[in-house]
């Protein structure tokens, strides 16, 4: 699908394939075209061209409610003056449901949300966790194929949003119907998803398993966005099975590669340690001369700012217990092994992007 807005191009020809019962989450930065395309599924926002279909049925041109598509806004959209039970039992009344039967499907609703004591409330008496949790209720009362969440813990402190995250999951298993999230928070997306469909500049840049996405991105942004990375730029040559990249009088080695040129070599924090200076890599493994310049306590681990070769910054991330005695201020040696980097073409633009 593609959407236009005069000149701007919103979306750029998205191309995706959700499986049925499926946890998709579209995940990237502001403006990269991931609710655009949210809205164009739910059917608030008409597609410039291309097609939807839903059980490979074409719906482009079907109106928004008769798609049966549930859908769950940041910002909760409750009915104020109407209490948690009327709240929920909107969408049946719209389809005409019996009385009785509606009465079911709401207690079943509220029981699913674990809100089974609050139908006669208001929305004004609930926090903002309990309203989240009313309007997920009204989305899937009605059991849609399909259930589309825009940013809808995104008003939410980090403990509650932690607690929803488990909910939600917990709810799509019982429910078994097709979710799609849209989020910009990336831990968010680990957790919650079956897959992943980064967005970036009005396209998909990869679509993958969270493991996929964070162990080998496609891209450098992919690589910069989904987590933290300690990045390495140089030149990139083959070297038998592997790669060679040359930068700043060193060099190391990735598995897999790139063409000859301009390339970037991508390490999670986790998977880089610090030895003494006089230390050496060993067993094959590459090591590079750094010098700390940070330390940021985080309880149960601690992560260390290198200076790089060549002046540019990079991560080490040391759980507790296992931390080395490196501080601010020491030199070191930073070692990791070619199977835990990925090399990718460089892309000076994705500096612009996420900063």
């Amino acid at each position: 699908m593609t959407k236009r807005y005069g000149g701007a191009v919103a979306v750029d020809d998205v191309t995706l394939t959700v499986e049925p019962g499926e946890f998709m989450t579209f995940l990237g930065p502001s403006g990269s075209g991931k609710t655009t395309t949210l809205n164009m599924i739910a059917g608030f926002t008409d597609i410039t061209s291309g097609t939807l279909r839903i059980d490979d049925r074409p719906v482009g041109a079907v109106p928004a409610h008769k798609r049966d598509i549930g859908v769950v806004f940041q910002h909760y959209a409750l009915f104020p003056h109407m209490t948690v039970a009327q709240n929920v039992a909107f969408p049946l009344r719209q389809r005409r449901v019996p009385r009785a039967e509606r009465d079911r499907l709401v207690a079943a609703a509220l029981e699913t949300v674990q809100l089974p004591g609050h139908a006669s409330r208001y929305p004004r008496e609930l926090s903002g966790g309990q309203q989240q949790r009313v309007a997920l209720a009204r989305a899937i009362v009605f059991s849609p194929r399909v259930l589309l969440m825009d940013e809808p813990l995104g008003a939410l402190d980090r403990k509650l949003r932690e607690f929803l995250q488990l909910e939600i999951k917990r709810i799509h298993r019982e429910v078994g119907s097709t979710f799609v999230f849209v989020t910009h928070d990336q831990e968010e997306a680990l957790v919650l998803s079956d897959r992943i469909a980064v967005f970036n500049n009005a396209r998909i840049e990869q679509v993958g398993t969270a493991r996929d996405l964070y162990e080998r991105p496609a891209t450098l942004f992919v690589a910069r966005f989904l987590g933290e990375s300690t990045v390495l730029r140089g030149t990139a040559t083959p070297d038998g099975s592997r790669s060679r990249l040359d930068l700043d009088g060193f060099a190391v080695r990735a598995s897999g590669g790139v063409r000859s040129g301009p390339a970037a070599l991508v390490v999670r924090p986790e998977r880089l340690r610090l030895e003494a200076d006089e230390s050496d890599a060993g067993g094959g493994g590459n090591a590079i001369p750094v010098t700390v310049v940070e330390e940021i306590y985080l309880g149960a681990a601690r992560k260390l700012e290198v200076l790089l070769p060549g002046g540019a910054r990079g991560l080490v991330r040391e759980q507790a217990g296992t931390s080395s005695d490196l501080r601010v201020g020491d030199r070191a040696r930073l070692c990791w092994h070619p199977d835990d980097c990925v090399l990718l073409p460089d892309d000076p633009t994705t500096e612009r992007i996420l900063t």
